[in-house]
């Protein structure tokens, strides 16, 4: 498990994952991606990351859903998996509210298929990505030993949900678990309902920006990359169950920062329009880092500042992200 040879990744389409297969994939590492391709944001830029990994021979993408067991098991019967990282998730704390069905289907019951496929066919190690929205209303910088049983929206409890099953597998049945949260990741390529991309757009396009709240929220914001990386990293041989934190691990970054570096490197005015700050959301986050440090070596290596650039100029260098359809 210390050198694995093929591995699944679910939600490949996605932002971190696709970019988690990559890295898997240059590493010489068979990757086995699926994804439902869903029509959460514009499909489109799931098409677009998964163009840039079908230039690997080592690449194999099955459109599927990890909600079906039946046609998940066809998967695990034809190859035999060293690791399973799960990364594929309904994400988004307001579209859980209106939606909440959806994210106890795909993060709870796909994430059963997978574990109950791991026993039967002998799979050891599990890395799935969880949420630093777990942590509403806890004492920053979050760590992992907080106690996080008042999640605030469906989309947290879902993730919270996930990690407690999991747990019980790793009981039951000694499967190696890693479970990671995620702080705000952001990068080239990124999810159109999060703010970083959206709040480019807008300034590039001339457009007002929705700004929930005065624009004080903050966030320990981390490059894709980076956050890559550490997933990778996690599914090391731990022989346990680990939760760990992938954050900046500095201070929380706020919104006025963020709108403020973009002007800077557009060379764009932002136009500002204010609504209410919504109750399902985080005022701050910040993650302690100190046990991925300790456990797997990692902290993240690019700054904010170079993050964002990278990002902005993906713009430029890619016309799909300017035709995007925003999500309401």
């Amino acid at each position: 498990m210390q050198n694995p040879r093929k591995v699944l990744v679910t939600g490949v389409a996605g932002f971190i994952a696709s970019k988690v297969a990559e890295f898997l994939l240059e590493e010489g590492i068979e990757v086995i991606g699926v994804d439902n391709m869903n029509d959460y944001y514009d499909v489109r830029l799931k098409d677009f990351r998964v163009k840039t990994l079908t230039k690997y021979p080592a690449f194999k993408f099955i459109e599927m859903d990890i909600e079906n067991k039946n046609q998940l098991r066809e998967i695990f019967q034809a190859h035999k998996f060293d690791i399973i990282y799960n990364l594929a998730a309904r994400a988004g704390v307001r579209y859980s509210i209106e939606c909440p069905e959806v994210y106890m289907s795909t993060n709870l019951v796909g994430s059963l298929n997978l574990l109950e496929l791991m026993k039967e066919f002998e799979v050891k190690k599990f890395v799935i990505a969880s949420t630093s929205s777990i942590y509403a209303g806890q004492k920053m910088p979050f760590s992992e030993d907080l106690a996080v049983n008042e999640p605030i929206s469906p989309y947290a409890a879902s993730k919270k949900a996930a990690e407690l099953l999991a747990y019980s597998y790793h009981h039951l049945h000694g499967i190696d678990v890693s479970v990671v949260r995620y702080f705000t990741v952001y990068g080239p390529a990124g999810r159109p309902d999060m703010s970083i991309y959206r709040f480019i757009r807008w300034i590039n396009e001339g457009k007002e920006i929705e700004l929930f709240g005065d624009g004080t929220q903050s966030r320990d914001f981390t490059y894709v990359d980076d956050i890559a990386r550490g997933t990778i990293t996690a599914g090391k041989k731990l022989l346990g169950y680990e939760i760990i934190n992938l954050g900046g691990g500095k201070n929380p970054i706020p919104l006025t920062k963020v709108i403020s570096t973009i002007e800077k490197l557009t060379g764009k005015k932002a136009k500002i329009k204010n609504f209410e700050f919504h109750k399902a959301d985080l005022k701050e986050t910040w993650a302690d880092i100190s046990k991925a440090e300790r456990l797997l070596g990692w902290k993240p290596q690019i700054s904010f500042d170079d993050g964002l650039a990278r990002t902005v100029e993906s713009f430029s260098k890619n016309k799909i992200l300017n035709e995007i359809e925003l999500p309401a």
